[in-house]
């Protein structure tokens, strides 16, 4: 019986250290050189980031737009004039946010 729970116990902390580790979430902006950028996410386990929230902020921290990955888990979007960050908000935990100065082609 004493091992039955030990195996039991093991298989727990190992699902539950596999979900603590399966989404980690990816996020890459990209220029695309004719006033348009692409960001692509997604998860380190391979899931898909579709559905998942984007925010594009100003410099001041106001939101310019609000939209979500598409169902290949990318978004095109016109470049903003001046400073802008892009933010991948998949939940508490699940953030990225990308500075527009860090987007190159």
């Amino acid at each position: 019986m004493r091992i039955i729970l030990a195996t039991l116990v093991v298989a727990a902390l190992v699902a539950m250290s596999s979900l603590a580790l399966a989404h980690t979430p990816l996020f890459a902006c990209y220029d695309n050189g004719d006033d348009t950028v692409t960001c692509e996410g997604g998860f380190s386990d391979g899931s898909s980031a579709a559905g998942v929230a984007v925010h594009i902020f100003d410099a001041d921290g106001n939101v310019l737009q609000d939209t979500a990955l598409d169902e290949f888990s990318e978004i095109t979007f016109d470049k903003p004039e001046g400073s802008y960050s892009v933010q991948f908000d998949a939940g508490e935990g699940h953030q990225i946010d990308v500075s527009g100065d860090d987007i190159v082609e």
